[in-house]
């Protein structure tokens, strides 16, 4: 008697533990419409290529449309007996169809069959995933064009350093999420290539036609390599790559969102819709659905590197190790869809505390550069020595504890007689950002005119596909 699956070779059925161990039907159940896409694609090049008759070949297709139908529907049932989605399907189509069924394998290994379904699960989920970096990005371009005057500090060290606006520090944002959409787009183009053909490992015999199965699939061509093309994960490490560094992105926002929150901040207010109280404190208002983001990108980097493990040192071609492919990254991506929208949903919400943000903007003698650079234009003086008389100026406003603009015409006429009343035009947050007018500064007309750009590009009517606005932009 032999065994249901492996057929003749084996006689008896696998351990308990071999069956726990060797199942991947829990997780890789998801990548069930991508299995019956390819499947009617191969199915397709059968019949063209006469390799089945047209009648199976009609049989299988009718067959596989109904399984996609129940899927599509929640129907399916899966048997963990039958390890993997591949083999459920074929199960299923052969109850439905009879012997038939058989012949849906000819000319294909699961090999080159699930290197197919990640590829497809793995580019689908790419472009849903730049459509939500657009509307991020439109949600962070439409409230950098409301706040494109509105002064805050800029940080360095977490220190106030110069006045910059609310406006320009969101659009800072815009600009990572779109080289994130931009990594996306080119882990897609190389992914767009078809395993499906390399069967287990060197091909087949049959006169199949790879390049129609390929072009039925939407990929730009089939891959060149039977080899590679059945051991290559490269498509999923990249995607988790570029995934990674966006969750990153994604952290950095909410650690900034965390940080202004606080009452030491009371720079933004984040409503009801996206903070938590505490079951002990009633005062207590927890921007948790930040903190989670923030958390998540962990799962995100933690996946990549997992996956990074698992490869790096299998001999080609396929080896059971690459069945850890699946989960990690169904997870990290799925992570990485959720902070999206967390975070969107977090732009919209947040409320800024405009009066708070510019009394912050103010202190710690953020206006000493414009002083500097004043005394530069002014008065002839080289960076450095007017560098150095700025300091001292700083010094004497501290011991004071005043600020700089707060100092006297004669007070500052101690350090450097040659200065006039002129300087107090530099010395005011507002007049600070309105100076910064240099390319990618943070002048509110240059925000104003990067807000609406982006916006422009991002417009949904434009049609872009993945990265082509963030590229445009």
């Amino acid at each position: 008697m032999s065994n249901k699956m492996w057929g003749g070779r084996f006689s008896t059925a696998p351990a308990a533990i071999m069956e726990e161990i060797n199942a991947s039907i829990e997780f890789d159940k998801r990548l069930g419409p991508q299995d019956v896409r390819g499947s009617l694609a191969h199915v397709d090049m059968l019949v063209a290529t006469g390799i089945v008759a047209d009648a199976d070949g009609a049989a299988i297709a009718d067959g596989l449309r109904a399984i996609a139908a129940d899927i599509d529907a929640g129907r399916f049932t899966v048997s963990r007996a039958l390890e993997d989605i591949h083999m459920n399907v074929e199960a299923e189509l052969a109850q439905r169809i009879g012997p038939a069924a058989g012949r849906l394998h000819t000319a294909r290994s699961r090999n080159d069959q699930v290197a197919t379904d990640m590829r497809l699960w793995v580019r689908d989920t790419v472009d849903a995933l730049d459509a939500q970096l657009a509307a991020l990005q439109r949600a962070l371009a439409g409230r950098a064009l409301e706040f494109a005057a509105a002064v805050m500090p800029g940080f360095t060290h977490l220190q106030s350093a110069q006045p910059v606006t609310l406006g320009h520090h969101l659009l800072a944002y815009v600009e990572m999420f779109g080289r994130d959409r931009g990594r996306l787009a080119d882990a897609r183009r190389r992914m767009n290539e078809c395993p499906l053909g390399a069967a287990a490992l060197a091909g087949t015999s049959f006169p199949i036609d790879r390049a129609r199965t390929a072009a039925a699939l939407g990929f730009d061509r089939p891959t060149a390599n039977s080899l590679d093309s059945v051991s290559d994960r490269d498509f999923a490490l990249e995607t988790l790559a570029a995934a990674s560094i966006c969750a990153v992105h994604l952290s950095r926002f909410a650690e900034e969102i965390v940080l202004w929150a606080t009452p030491q901040f009371g720079f933004v207010r984040l409503s009801d819709a996206f903070s938590t109280g505490s079951s002990i404190m009633p005062q207590k208002r927890n921007p948790d659905a930040a903190e989670l983001v923030r958390g998540k990108a962990g799962r995100v980097v933690g996946a990549l590197t997992a996956l990074l493990i698992v490869m790096k040192g299998l001999p080609l071609t396929y080896s059971k190790d690459m069945q850890e492919d699946k989960e990690g990254t169904f997870d990290a991506l799925h992570t990485l869809s959720l902070c999206l929208a967390a975070m969107t949903g977090m732009v919209d919400d947040l409320t800024p505390d405009l009066d708070a943000m510019r009394r912050a903007a103010g202190s710690g003698y953020a206006t000493a550069t414009d002083l500097a650079d004043w005394l530069v234009r002014a008065l002839g003086l080289p960076f450095r020595e007017a560098h150095h008389v700025t300091g001292r100026l700083v010094g004497l406003a501290a011991e004071a504890r005043i600020g700089l603009e707060d100092l006297t015409l004669a007070q500052m006429q101690t350090v450097e007689p040659r200065i006039t009343a002129a300087v107090f035009e530099v010395l005011g947050v507002d007049r600070s950002v309105e100076s910064r007018t240099s390319h990618g500064g943070t002048a509110p007309v240059n925000v104003t005119r990067e807000a609406r750009r982006w916006l422009a590009a991002l417009a949904p009517a434009g049609a872009a596909g993945p990265g082509e606005a963030a590229a445009d932009a």
